[in-house]
Order: structure tokens, then sequence, then C-alpha cells
């Protein structure tokens, strides 16, 4: 069974797949200084909670835009799961995708495993939208070529810093405005209207620029933990595709087996 490791600015993604279906999925925060060690107690308890043990691992794909924690989940494929694990965008791993941008080596693993994973899934022109730490905007042709794209501060990184750099607001949480009023009555209800509704607003400014510039028929893909919030408060979207950087991973790990 192949392991494949997502790992974020905010957390780690661990899946355990037979083929290409996820027999199971754990996250942890991400923390350069967890050791491999660390990393194996934590799975084999995980494992042995879903029927697995470590030795039913015997290959490991990892994809990461935090390169300090790569030297830790690649001792723990080799300690553990007795495995070399395959790194995403490093030798002997081919994208099998034209990466069509002025600086392809500084395109993030995540967002080429994206791109991947939405060609195999969706046909046509692509908007690949994930949330997390930041919020990208992907754009896929037809072909599967990845075309480049947007990064803007993911929406609980925007009110991080609202809420540090301003002494008199509170922290709220992220959730859609009780009212569809946008004229708030209360500190607190101005700021959910200003976070909530001001980031679906960009959203959806961003897509509309985004389709115009293509010049086709365009489906949005949205991934990532908050994609099924917006999702419900949006039109945009025609799928929400939430392993889609496992499954991603899944593929590139076929084509490099084959290779």
């Amino acid at each position: 069974m192949l392991l494949a490791i997502d790992a974020g600015n905010t957390n780690v993604v661990f899946a355990l797949l037979d083929g290409r279906e996820i027999r199971a999925r754990w996250r942890i925060a991400t923390d350069p200084r967890r050791t491999a060690d660390e990393y194996a107690v934590w799975l084999n308890q995980l494992l042995m909670l879903e029927g697995h043990t470590i030795a039913d691992v015997d290959a490991v794909i990892i994809a990461t835009v935090v390169p300090r924690a790569l030297h830790n989940l690649q001792v723990l494929a080799e300690k553990y799961f007795r495995t070399p694990p395959l790194v995403a965008g490093q030798a002997p791993v081919e994208w099998g995708i034209e990466l069509d941008v002025s600086e392809p080596a500084s395109v993030g693993a995540d967002r080429v495993v994206n791109a991947i994973g939405a060609h195999h899934l969706y046909a046509g022109d692509l908007i690949v939208i994930d949330f997390g730490t930041a919020t990208t905007f992907d754009v896929v042709d037809y072909t599967g070529a990845y075309k480049g794209g947007i990064i803007a501060p993911g929406i609980n990184l925007s009110l991080d810093a609202l809420v540090a750099a301003a002494a008199k607001l509170p922290k709220i949480a992220i959730a859609p405005p009780e009212s569809r009023s946008v004229i708030g009555r209360t500190t607190e209800a101005q700021m959910q209207i200003g976070v909530f509704w001001g980031y679906v607003a960009m959203m959806e400014g961003l897509v509309a620029r985004m389709r115009a510039e293509i010049g086709r028929p365009t489906r949005v893909i949205s991934t990532g933990g908050l994609a099924v919030l917006f999702n419900d408060n949006s039109d945009i979207f025609d799928a929400i595709a939430p392993d889609l950087t496992i499954q991603g991973l899944a593929l590139l790990h076929e084509r490099s087996v084959r290779i």
C-alpha cells in the first residue's frame, strides 16, 4: 500500500491508499522539529486503529512546501517503512505535465500535484482553488499544462492579521453571517461580513477575471478544508475535490513506478 504525505505550511496530511482508493487519512500540525520517531509512534497507533500495520506500507511519496520538514519525513520512510520515498519535484519523479510559467522550479509541489489530479478527473480548461494557509488559484488548460495562477492570503491568515493589528477587535470564528445583510450592527457582525463576504467577493472577482482572460469555457474545482463552506455561499464552483492533492500524489506515484 502507498502512504502519500502532503506537508503544508499548517498541517501534514498522511493518506493510506490501496491503488487509487484512499483507505484512511490523518492530519497533524506541521512542525519541522518533529522527528521521524515521533511521526512513527503517532502513525503506528493510527494504522492499528484502522486495522493496518506499518508492514502494510510498501511505498511512500511526499509533497512538501516546507523544506525543513522533508528530512524527517524521508527518515520516517526509510527507517520505519523500509522504503526510499519518492519526493514530488525531485528526481526520479517526473511531473508528466508542462509547467508553462516563467520560473517552473518555483511552483509549489502541492500546486503541480493538484494540477495533475484535476486534469485526470475533469476535462477541459480548469481553475483549481485550494484553500490552505494561502488560497491559491491555478489554471490548468485542456491539455493538462499548468499555466500559472494567483496566490492570496488564506482567510484565516487575513483574520489573524486583522485581529493582531487592531487592538480592540475580537477574535471571531470563520462562518457565514447569520443575516444576508452586509450592513453590520455590531463590531463582531461587521468583522464577519468583511472577512467572509469580502473573501467571497474576492474569489468571485478573481475567477471572473481569470475566465475572461482564458477566453474559453472553464470549470472551477475547489479543494482544501474550507471548500465546502464557500461552496454553500457562492455559485462559482463546479466541483469540490477534497482529496485532490492526495489523488494527484497517487497518480504521480503510478507514473514514477512505470518509468
